[in-house]
């Protein structure tokens, strides 16, 4: 179905197709039957590339975004003097970190890194992030604020929208 509505983007560019299953193998395996054989008919014209995927470190996506958060989101009006924060936490191997961006009404930003030196999930460490990013702007005195994360299940407790079932997340919320 993808070939034939986008049968324009096959003749003219290169596809390549990042998985972590051997597609390829699969789809060029010559005792292959059924759809598999009715797919590599399909494909066999076209220039499509497997490629295995690469590990993308937590912390990384977690510092691209924090460096280009400016660039990715619309700041507020100005005129309601709003704040925005953004948050994000990452759990890696050699440790537990959170990210805090701040806009100011003015467009102006500061960035927070967070390392924490205890053991928790990814949830406490979006939590934490969200908590230090809200003391940061009390202590900015900031009254009107935005806040925005990645975590659909902090933002969705927070909200009220959901129950939280650890007594620990039940805690940080």
């Amino acid at each position: 179905m993808a070939t034939r509505n986008l049968l324009h983007y096959y003749t003219d560019h290169k596809v390549m197709v990042d998985t972590s299953f051997p597609l390829g193998d699969i789809v060029r395996n010559r005792n292959a039957a059924g759809r598999i054989s009715k797919w590599a008919l399909e494909l066999m014209g076209h220039d499509i590339r497997y490629i295995p995927c690469t590990v993308v470190k937590s912390q990384a996506l977690a510092d691209f975004i924090t460096e280009w958060t400016e660039v990715q989101h619309l700041i507020p009006d100005v005129t309601h003097e709003y704040w925005t924060m953004y948050f994000d936490g990452s759990v890696m191997a050699p440790g537990l970190r959170a990210g805090v961006v701040l806009i100011f009404p003015d467009g102006s930003w500061l960035r927070y890194a967070i390392r924490l030196h205890f053991l928790a999930s990814n949830n406490a460490t979006e939590y934490e992030a969200l908590i230090n990013g809200l003391r940061i702007t009390v202590e900015l005195s900031a009254t009107r604020l935005y806040v925005h994360g990645d975590s659909e299940l902090v933002i969705d407790q927070v909200m009220k929208e959901s129950s939280c079932k650890s007594p620990l997340m039940a805690t940080y919320c």
